[in-house]
């Protein structure tokens, strides 16, 4: 049995992968912000009491919840022979002096795994290794606060897994943990196929990645994903998976359409939520077509293609409704970014009432979820998780 199966955005949710908030939130200085690509600084209490809240949710939902830094240090636990080589990678790709290198590794080495790992996604400041000098840039490692949204160094796709070049050098650095778990924890290695590769010079994120069916899948060319980068992945996909089609939606490049799970994301068989401007204007962004024989523009609306794809007509549930004002406030605190647990059932912030009450009156149960601080980052429930398992759906 393949130890990954995720062929929709909607089937039961069996299994998910995600991280709780650490020390790295606690890193987070205003000046770094931009450098780090997170909006804001959350406080870490309330962030870790708003994740558990998250993930006990998930679990009454019967959902096992796993956790990226267990199970890298398990990995590294199960293969003591790889620590050094690990190591040597962080430290090459995360470094911000190569001078202090030896220093850092005996750091680093000195701590438990699960120590080690937590350390690496916290950042690591250079008065802790003893260093004082005349450049005052306090890490000698960034912090990677966005762990916490375990949605784009990865996405499960059928029943194999994309490993991701991401479009920052800030962030690429978190795909060296699911990296080093798909190919090296037993749950994983030598069992699940690869259709992308961090190696690869194309950036793709998770954000940008809907398993729409067994033999669709809709990808966004957004700020962080490139069309070359769905081309290659196509093949593979093509060539070892279930999947026969591909519909690319070239995104208008703004950050409102940073990601297509920040506009666009499915709820149920027939119901997608999105940001108005994904649809009130026909003329916004390019429909694109890939199969095995190649690519083709969609000249047809939005809904009508995905109407097509699903085989019954789709409802589109405005985040924010017909309110401008609700539509921005909401989509910038992740109104479209849900997590399905069932077909019609999903986890939402609590703070975006208009978008779910509009969502409770179309017969989707929302299990609302508090938000004050994780909402920081930018990133809803979808963003925090990738599913590992989900059940197949039944057609």
């Amino acid at each position: 049995m393949s130890k990954i199966n995720v062929y929709s955005e909607i089937g039961k949710l069996k299994s998910v992968l995600v991280h709780r908030p650490g020390d790295e939130v606690e890193n987070l200085v205003p000046d770094l912000l931009e450098r780090l690509l997170f909006d804001d600084i959350p406080f870490k209490k309330v962030a870790i009491e708003e994740h558990d809240r998250f993930t006990d949710l998930l679990r009454r939902e019967g959902v096992e919840v796993l956790y990226i830094e267990r199970l890298v240090a398990e990995a590294l636990d199960q293969n003591p022979n790889l620590k050094d080589e690990f190591v040597n990678k962080f430290i090459k790709e995360g470094i911000n002096d190569k001078k202090y290198t030896k220093e850092f590794k005996k750091y680093l080495l000195s701590l438990s795994n699960f120590e080690m790992v937590n350390k690496m996604i916290a950042g690591t400041k250079k008065i802790e290794l003893g260093i004082h000098d005349e450049n005052h840039y306090p890490f000698i490692a960034d912090p990677l606060p966005n762990v916490l949204f375990q949605r784009d160094p990865f996405a499960s796709v059928g029943n194999g897994v994309t490993l991701h070049k991401m479009w920052s050098v800030t962030r690429n650095r978190e795909t060296l943990f699911p990296d080093f778990v798909f190919k090296n924890h037993s749950r994983f290695a030598n069992d699940v196929p690869h259709f992308y590769e961090r190696e690869w010079e194309e950036p793709i994120e998770g954000g940008d990645i809907m398993v729409l069916n067994k033999e669709i899948l809709v990808i966004g060319v957004s700020q962080r994903t490139s069309m070359k980068a769905i081309e290659r992945m196509s093949k593979e996909v093509f060539a070892k998976g279930t999947y026969k089609k591909i519909l690319v939606l070239d995104l208008p490049k703004t950050r409102a359409f940073m990601h297509l799970d920040t506009v666009l994301t499915n709820a149920d068989y027939d119901k997608f939520i999105a940001h108005p401007l994904i649809f009130d204007n026909v003329d916004a962004f390019k429909i694109y077509l890939i199969t095995p024989e190649g690519k083709t523009e969609i000249k047809k609306s939005l809904i009508d293609v995905l109407s097509e794809l699903v085989g019954k007509s789709v409802k589109i549930i405005k985040c924010g409704g017909d309110d401008e004002i609700a539509a921005g406030r909401e989509q910038w605190n992740d109104g479209t970014n849900h997590l399905v647990v069932a077909p019609g059932k999903v986890i939402a912030y609590e703070r975006n009432w208009v978008t779910i009450d509009l969502m409770e009156k179309a017969g989707i149960e929302v299990i609302k979820t508090p938000s004050a601080e994780l909402s920081r980052g930018r990133g809803g429930p979808r963003c925090m998780s990738m599913p590992l398992w989900r059940e197949d759906l039944k057609q």
